[in-house]
C-alpha cells in the first residue's frame, strides 16, 4: 500500500512553470474558432491603433488625435499591428491543418477532413488577400516557418494572387455538402458548418480576386468570372459576415471603442455624407445619425459631416454620428455579400465580359439589395435609380458604378477603399493642406522590417517600385486623379 501511494504521488507531480488548469492540448475546433474571431476583430477594427481603413475610404474621419486620418502610418506603427494581427491567426491556422489532416480508413471521416481543410484554406485566402491589398509584395511561401526561417522572402504580389485563386478552385472543387459529410458545425462561427454556404463564399471571392485583374490581364479576369460563375456566387440575401455574441469580449469593433473603451475619436467623414446628401440618398438615416443644428435648441435636424483629415480636433457632440444601429453589441462584421458581387458583375458586363444578365440589370440589382439590406423598402430604389447621376449610363460606367459601390460598401473599409483605387470614384477629399497626390494607394511595410528583415524587405521594396503611400498595387493601373475618367 505505501508503495502505491508513493507512485501515486510521484504521477501528480507537476513540473516547474506549468499552470494545472490550462488546456495542455487545444482542439482544432477550438483553435479554428478562436483564430477566425482574432482575424475577423483586426479586419473589421476601428481603432487607429489596428486598421485604419474606415480612413483610407473617407468613410470615417478623427474627431481627435487626427494623425492618422492625415496619413501617419508611423507614429503608431498601423502597419506592423494589422501585419503580426494577421499572421498571428494564420499560425492558428496552420497548427489547425496539422490536427486535423490525418486521413483515416472512414469515407465519412475524410469528406469531413476535406471540408474542413477547404473552408480553413478560403479564410487563410482572405486574409492574405487582404494583406496584399494594402501592401503588395508580402512572406508568402516562405512564411509562417517559425524559428526555421525568421526572415522570409517576399513573393510578388501577382503572383500570390494567381496562386491563392487556383487554391480556391481546389476548395470549390473539394468542398462536398453531400449526405454525412459536414464539416465545422457549430465551431465555424461564420456558416455553423453549411458547406454549400462556404463554397459560395469561395467563388465570390474568386470573382473579387479575378475582377482585380480586369486592366492588367483581361483573360485571367474573365476565367475567373466563368469559374465563379460555374461554382455559383452569392445569391440574393446571402452574406458572409461574423455576428457578434454581444457579450465583452466578443462584440463589434464600433460597440467596443464607444461603449467599451468610452472612446468618442471617430465619425462619418463630409465626403460620404455630401455625396448621399447630393443624391436624397434613402440609406443616409440608417447610415448616419442628425444633430440639432439651431441656435436656440429648437430643432433644426440636419447632417453633419466631419471635414476629412482637419489637423484640430472637433467636438463629437457638433457632428454627426453613426447610425444607432451600427452602436449594437451584436451588429455583424461583413467580409462579402450579395451587393458586391452583383457590383462585380456590373463591372464585368460593363467591360464586356459574358455575365448572367447585363451592367445596367447587375448594377440596379446591387444598389437596391443594399438598400433593402439598410432596412428600407425595394421601392425606395426606384426614384433614386432614376435620378441623373445614378441611372445608369454606359457612358460613365466607372463614375456611376464606383460611386454607387463605394456607398454600399459603407463601413466596410477595407474592401470600400480597395474599390476606390480600383475604379478611381469617387474623387477623394485631400486633408487639410494636402493634395490629391498625398492620398495614400497603399499601406507602407511594417516599420520593424527594416531591423528585422532588412534584406528582404529592402528587395521587395525595390520590386514594387519604392515602400512608398503613393506606389500603386499590380492590379491599380491608374493614377490617383481629382478628375477620373468616367468610364
Amino acid at each position: 500500500m505505501v508503495l502505491v501511494l508513493g507512485a501515486l504521488v510521484t504521477a501528480c507531480e507537476l513540473p516547474d512553470n506549468v499552470n494545472p488548469k490550462a488546456a495542455s492540448e487545444v482542439p482544432a475546433t477550438t483553435l479554428f474558432s478562436n483564430a477566425t474571431q482574432e482575424f475577423m476583430q483586426t479586419y473589421d477594427a476601428i481603432s487607429m491603433n489596428i486598421n485604419i481603413s474606415r480612413f483610407l475610404a473617407q468613410y470615417a474621419s478623427q474627431v481627435n488625435y487626427t494623425d492618422e486620418s492625415r496619413y501617419n502610418f508611423e507614429d503608431r506603427s498601423i502597419p506592423d499591428t494589422y501585419w503580426s494581427w494577421i499572421y498571428l491567426p494564420l499560425r492558428d491556422y496552420q497548427e489547425v491543418r496539422n490536427l486535423v489532416s490525418p486521413i483515416s480508413g472512414s469515407a465519412e471521416y475524410n469528406l469531413n477532413r476535406d471540408n474542413k481543410l477547404a473552408i480553413v484554406d478560403i479564410m487563410e485566402v482572405f486574409m492574405l488577400q487582404s494583406l496584399v491589398d494594402y501592401m503588395g509584395d508580402i512572406p508568402y511561401s516562405e512564411a509562417l516557418q517559425g524559428t526555421e526561417d525568421k526572415t522570409p522572402a517576399y513573393d510578388d504580389a501577382e503572383t500570390i494572387y494567381r496562386d491563392m485563386m487556383d487554391r480556391l478552385r481546389d476548395d470549390i472543387a473539394t468542398l462536398n455538402a453531400g449526405a454525412g459529410a459536414g464539416s465545422w458545425g457549430d465551431e465555424d462561427i461564420i456558416f455553423e458548418g453549411d458547406v454549400a454556404m462556404w463554397k459560395k463564399a469561395a467563388a465570390s471571392l474568386l470573382l473579387r480576386m479575378g475582377m482585380r485583374f480586369a486592366d492588367v490581364d483581361a483573360s485571367t479576369a474573365r476565367t475567373a468570372l466563368a469559374d465563379a460563375l460555374n461554382a455559383g456566387v452569392f445569391e440574393e440575401g446571402d452574406i458572409w459576415q461574423l455576428v457578434y455574441p454581444g457579450v465583452t469580449p466578443h462584440v463589434n469593433p464600433i460597440y467596443d471603442a464607444f461603449i467599451v473603451d468610452n472612446r468618442f475619436d471617430y465619425a462619418p467623414s463630409l465626403t460620404i455624407i455630401s455625396r448621399m446628401e447630393e443624391l436624397f440618398d434613402p440609406r443616409m438615416d440608417e447610415y448616419f445619425s442628425q444633430i440639432d443644428t439651431s441656435a436656440d435648441g429648437s430643432g433644426k435636424f440636419a447632417y453633419v459631416g466631419l471635414e476629412y483629415g482637419l489637423a484640430a480636433a472637433v467636438p463629437y457632440n457638433s457632428i454627426s454620428h453613426f447610425g444607432d444601429g451600427m452602436f449594437a453589441a451584436n451588429y455583424p462584421s461583413v467580409l462579402s455579400d450579395y451587393v458586391e458581387v452583383q457590383f462585380l458583375l456590373a463591372e464585368a458586363a460593363a467591360r464586356g465580359f459574358t455575365t448572367p444578365m447585363t451592367a445596367v440589370e447587375h448594377y440596379e440589382a446591387a444598389v437596391t439589395a443594399s438598400i433593402v439590406a439598410w432596412g428600407n423598402d425595394a421601392a425606395d430604389a426606384a426614384p433614386y435609380l432614376a435620378l441623373a447621376d445614378v441611372q445608369y449610363d454606359q457612358a460613365r460606367w466607372k463614375e456611376l458604378i464606383g460611386t454607387q459601390k463605394w456607398i454600399a460598401l459603407y463601413n466596410r473599409g477595407n474592401e470600400g477603399y480597395a474599390s476606390w483605387r480600383m475604379l478611381d470614384w469617387p474623387v477623394m477629399d485631400p486633408p487639410e493642406d494636402m493634395t490629391q497626390a498625398d492620398i495614400p494607394l497603399r499601406w507602407p511595410y511594417p516599420f520593424n522590417e527594416k531591423d528585422l528583415n532588412n534584406a528582404n524587405y529592402s528587395a521587395a521594396a525595390t520590386a514594387i517600385g519604392g515602400d512608398d503611400i503613393r506606389t500603386r498595387l499590380f492590379w491599380d493601373v491608374t493614377p490617383n486623379s481629382d478628375n477620373p475618367s468616367p468610364n
